[in-house]
């Protein structure tokens, strides 16, 4: 049994769910297929199939009980499957109306991707796809969606301001920045703009309710795949390593203080209710970078010397510095590298895989002081004189960039969150599910 990846690491979590995540059969899908005409929603001027819906449902289940977790009730799991349904339908509806275009060329690179991921040819992932009753272009047209819903979002936001050096100062200086890190799950009820008091009295009972059966013993992730409305809800209310700082101010005031396992009473922010579980916590920590120093000599190979010359020449310098000759002398008489040459060959410290594999391999294998022997790359033949070795402390650059990451990706979320939830809220949506 196969199951499909994600395409790529910047899309998220739900992609190709109408693609059919497990090239597996199962009897749900096997019904599926003689209901084609079923609509089980309207969305705009497009419509959802109860064939869609079947199949993404089948990704799913497999999902969680590859990951060990616990199924919700069937009428649950339609629900939430098919709201996500909706809102990749209206990105891509939204997408095609801004110009956003996906080609065959982009489409066939991702199911490269994919089928790369799972250790096959795309010729033997169509394969097992038509065994199992897919339609091929229908699984294509499904990762094109994909990709179009995708480049909806990052025009989002790519459209955001820059974080300033400001901002990243800010945040380095809080105390929150420097509480380290929180492995947390989410549970959100979502209470829309301009709720009456009624709204907001049900999504209160609501959470209190979900709150209420996990204090009783039911798993967190499968509360959050039956109950949560947030975009995570499917993978269990996962939501990843977050330090204080890039969550919102209700969520950080409440784990600030939660040991691992620990869930929070409901929590009331704009967007509605919510709970949290922090599943673990570490602590920031000093970050080291490996860096050397060495002497070089480049022989270039070019239309003047082959290979084969550049060889030679690199070996009878190797012969000559461990004959007792000065490499620095060597060096600014032959060395191709023009920005080490005259400086004798030394290239300063350095990050060692700065020059590619190969010279990293070379460097690594040596001791300070030891001579490499001649090597070659697509630049030519090479000699290394390994003339140092230090582990910098980069902390204070590994947090500045830390920062600025967790601003970019904390507006990044709110922004197309927002988004969808506006889409969605503006839309013309007709759900069909029975009940």
């Amino acid at each position: 049994m196969i199951a499909m990846k994600s395409l790529h690491p910047c899309l998220m979590t739900a992609c190709l769910l109408t693609a059919g995540l497990s090239l597996n059969p199962t009897d749900l899908h096997a019904q599926s297929v003689v209901k084609l005409d079923e609509i089980v929603a309207l969305v705009e001027d497009d419509v959802i199939l109860r064939t869609e819906l079947d199949i993404a449902i089948e990704g799913i289940v497999q999902r969680i009980q590859q990951g060990g977790g616990n199924l919700p009730p069937q009428n649950l799991l339609e629900k939430q499957v098919l709201e996500r349904l909706i809102n990749r339908k209206l990105q891509v509806q939204r997408a095609l109306r801004t110009g956003i275009r996906v080609s065959d060329s982009d489409i066939d690179q991702a199911m490269m991707n994919l089928a790369r991921q799972n250790n096959i040819s795309v010729g033997q992932m169509r394969q097992v796809l038509e065994a199992d009753g897919e339609d091929f272009a229908e699984f294509r047209k499904s990762v094109g969606e994909e990709i179009m819903g995708e480049r909806l979002r990052q025009r989002i936001v790519s459209s955001m301001d820059p974080v300033s050096d400001t901002e990243v100062e800010i945040l380095l200086a809080s105390e929150d920045f420097a509480g380290g890190e929180f492995d947390i799950s989410h549970i959100q009820v979502n209470v829309p703009e301009g709720a009456t008091p009624e709204m907001v009295a049900e999504a209160e009972a609501r959470i209190q309710s979900i709150h209420q059966e996990i204090m009783d013993g039911m798993d967190f992730a499968s509360a959050a795949i039956s109950f949560s409305e947030s975009q995570d809800a499917l993978e269990g209310g996962h939501v990843g390593w977050r330090d204080l700082n890039s969550l919102p101010r209700e969520f950080s005031d409440a784990i600030r203080d939660l040991p691992a396992g620990s869930v929070t009473d409901p929590i009331r922010s704009p967007a509605g209710y919510h709970l949290v579980k922090v599943n673990d916590h570490r602590e920031n920590r000093q970050i080291l970078a490996e860096e050397y120093r060495a002497n070089h000599i480049l022989i270039a190979t070019n239309e003047l010397v082959d290979a084969e010359e550049a060889m030679g020449i690199a070996r009878d310098l190797h012969g000559r510095i461990e004959g007792g000759e000065d490499f620095a002398a060597l060096a600014r008489e032959h060395s191709d590298d023009t920005t080490s040459a005259n400086l004798g060959g030394d290239m300063g410290w350095f990050p060692p895989q700065q020059f590619g594999d190969r010279f990293q391999a070379m460097l690594t294998g040596l001791e300070d002081g030891e001579l490499s022997d001649p090597f070659q790359t697509e630049a030519g033949w090479h000699l290394l004189q390994r003339t140092g070795f230090r582990e910098t402390d980069v902390t204070d650059a590994a947090m500045a960039n830390m920062a600025r990451q967790t601003i970019m990706q904390r507006r990044a979320e709110s922004e197309v969150e927002a988004y969808i939830r506006q889409l969605r809220e503006e839309a013309f949506v007709e759900v069909r599910l029975p009940g």
